[in-house]
């Protein structure tokens, strides 16, 4: 009997920015090829599907030092609360953020690319002995963002999106203390910048520190810009996505 050979596949992959930019490149691929490849054998999959086999390659398989977030990020889309449970599973809560809140959100923030990748592996290998550990300075961070987390949600969902940029700032001086790397002297310059002459009320360094993208909340978008700009940090325009990973087109 003859076997069919089977069917050749090329892969290819484009992305709107570098590698090792902390953009949740990783998890971000990883749920889109394997979105692709149920595609490819015409089979219908779901976000939790996704998500949870792209956290099983990376942390099981592969063996990374990466969180759960990306991926379930990536597959969902959205504004997601995620609580991570004793038994592995992940629970998503959608935000219940009004469209007059969403618009301020999104004209509020801003995202500039400091200039330089990395990769975040050592930087979150560390921070995972630690914890394992039960380092106490890196417990009580984590449990410090935890708690952050939940007053981000309860601002968001109460519309007062202006208090958002000092949350953001609290979450900054706590995680550039957690581990060396985190940030780097040009990170923070461009920060510093950004609050003084930018009038930014906070923001975070997107990934798991030292380059890649700064998010900065501000009330000011033009006078922000123009500081950034001025130092060299060129700007990236972004929108939500509410649709999480899709098959945009293939054969029948």
């Amino acid at each position: 009997m003859l076997h069919q050979a089977p069917r050749p596949l090329e892969i290819v992959s484009i992305a709107d920015v570098p590698a090792g930019t902390g953009l949740g490149s990783s998890g971000a691929f990883l749920v889109g090829l394997i979105h692709a490849l149920y595609a490819y054998e015409r089979k219908r999959t779901t976000a939790e599907t996704l998500a949870r086999e792209a956290v099983d390659i990376e942390m099981n398989r592969l063996k990374e030092p990466v969180g759960k977030q990306d991926q379930y990020v990536a597959a969902y889309g959205g504004l997601l609360c995620q609580e991570y449970k004793s038994d592995d599973s992940v629970s998503m809560t959608v935000l219940r953020v009004s469209e007059t809140a969403l618009k301020e959100l999104r004209d509020s923030l801003m995202l500039f690319f400091v200039g330089q990748t990395r990769s975040a592996s050592a930087l979150l290998d560390d921070q995972r002995k630690r914890s394992e550990q039960r380092e106490k300075d890196m417990l009580d961070g984590l449990h410090f963002v935890k708690q952050l987390g939940q007053e981000i949600r309860r601002v968001l969902e109460a519309g007062a999106v202006h208090e958002l940029g000092l949350l953001m700032h609290q979450h900054w001086l706590r995680k550039r203390g957690r581990s060396k790397g985190m940030t780097n002297d040009r990170v923070d310059e461009l920060y510093e910048l950004a609050r003084s002459r930018g009038g930014a009320t906070g923001g975070k360094l997107v990934g798991a520190g030292g380059n890649g993208f700064l998010l900065l909340h501000t009330q000011d978008r033009k006078r922000l810009r123009a500081a950034m700009a001025d130092a060299g940090a060129s700007e990236m325009e972004f929108n939500f996505d509410f649709d999480g990973s899709v098959v945009m087109m293939r054969n029948a």
